[in-house]
């Protein structure tokens, strides 16, 4: 996806601010869109109300036009991962929907990802879900400066093989995220501590494990677009965006002000 050498943008503090306002329309869309989800509702109507909530909050959407991407939110549905396309489709009890949004303001990005279950869902599904989201964060607490990158997809991947025999997608990864909402460098869910950058104050991370139920092969539908587990597996997906501070890791998509504070103590 991105160039070989290519540096991780640095963020000042005043842009990181604006990154914050960004993150922060998303998290009121995903709240939006979340309180929605239930039998009988579509696709497609969650993509207007998180339509709504972006244009009335005075951003715009990352995702709308993106490559030709025709909609706001990315609506993943049980055994589709991400990029699934809001539709017809309409949501069915024991249904888990993951919901991706991306938003802009005065050019900046934030980026984020939520599964949300649809009336009564099995307990396995339930546990996948709250899983993935425990490595999210288990992945945003190793965003700190003089860490390497792939701390964090290593205590991703710790965080999942520890919870469960979940299938942890590789095709798919997190990304630096800023100016534009896919930038350099890739963030694995997976692999050794210690490798890659040296990780920066003004760095601005997108964190997103995805973790099935099954085996961890994917594959992409005809529409170009959506990602499927290959053996029909559940599959969820939660992402926040990150910033790295003096202070620690300042998680700029959560719906509340969110620091994670000093590294704890060995």
């Amino acid at each position: 996806m991105f160039r070989r050498g290519e540096s991780i943008q640095i963020k000042s503090p005043d842009q990181l601010a604006v990154m914050r306002q960004a993150g922060l329309v998303v998290a009121l869309a995903l709240q939006a869109v979340s309180a929605a989800v239930r039998p009988g509702v579509s696709t497609r109507e969650l993509d207007a109300i998180a339509r709504e909530c972006i244009a009335s909050n005075g951003a715009t959407s990352s995702f709308l036009g993106y490559h030709g991407f025709p909609a706001v939110i990315c609506t993943s549905v049980n055994d589709e991962v991400v990029h699934g396309i809001p539709g017809d489709r309409v949501l069915d009890d024991g249904d888990l929907i993951s919901i991706d949004c991306g938003a802009i303001v005065d050019g900046w990005h934030g980026d984020a990802a939520v599964s949300v279950p649809v009336g009564a869902v099995a307990d396995s599904v339930l546990a996948l879900s709250a899983a993935t989201q425990a490595s999210l964060w288990a992945g945003l607490r190793q965003a700190r400066a003089g860490n390497r990158l792939s701390d964090i997809g290593h205590a991703v991947e710790l965080s999942l093989t520890a919870a469960g025999d979940y299938g942890i997608v590789e095709e798919y990864t997190g990304h630096g995220i800023g100016t534009s909402m896919h930038m350099h460098p890739s963030i694995p869910n997976y692999g050794k501590p210690g490798k890659g950058p040296v990780l920066k104050i003004g760095m601005a991370l997108a964190i997103e494990p995805m973790a099935t139920l099954g085996s961890a092969g994917v594959g992409v539908l005809p529409d170009g677009w959506t990602v499927v587990a290959l053996d029909g597996a559940p599959a969820a997906h939660w992402e926040h965006t990150v910033a790295i501070t003096e202070t620690g890791p300042w998680v700029l998509t959560a719906l509340d002000e969110v620091r994670l504070g000093p590294r704890e103590p060995r």
